[in-house]
């Protein structure tokens, strides 16, 4: 009876550890996140987006390195886990991006929607790493 207790309770720190570590995950925009665009249907524009959330605001960039893109703004709406940011590169082009997190529970979420940049529009698709 007793071996079955210490069972019991070792299982029970077990689970308490497990949902300790998924509420760590903190902010579901935060990360980084990969994918593409599609300007085109033979177009693909790889992506590289890394967000952070600051307890305030989330901030980020498009594609860090020498041709970065610093999010302008980002807009999350828990209600529906819709996304929207703006950036502006530094050729002048605008960007415009609109869309949805699936797999919410997932590690590796997904954000799809459409994306335009300048006077080119497609779709969009980000994994976080």
């Amino acid at each position: 009876m007793r071996g079955k207790f210490v069972l019991a309770i070792a299982l029970f720190g077990l689970l308490l550890g497990a949902v300790a570590l998924v509420a760590q995950e903190g902010h579901p925009l935060t990360g980084s996140w990969h994918g593409e665009w599609h300007p085109s249907a033979s177009q693909r524009v790889p992506l590289l987006v890394y967000m952070k959330w600051d307890s305030k605001e989330v901030a980020g960039t498009i594609n860090p390195g020498p041709k970065a893109v610093p999010l302008k703004t980002v807009k999350l709406d828990p209600n529906n886990w819709t996304v929207h940011f703006e950036a502006d590169t530094k050729d002048g082009q605008h960007i415009v991006a609109d869309g949805k997190i699936d797999n919410l529970g997932s590690y590796n979420r997904t954000i799809a929607g459409t994306w335009s940049q300048g006077s080119q529009k497609g779709e969009f698709k980000l994994t976080r790493d």
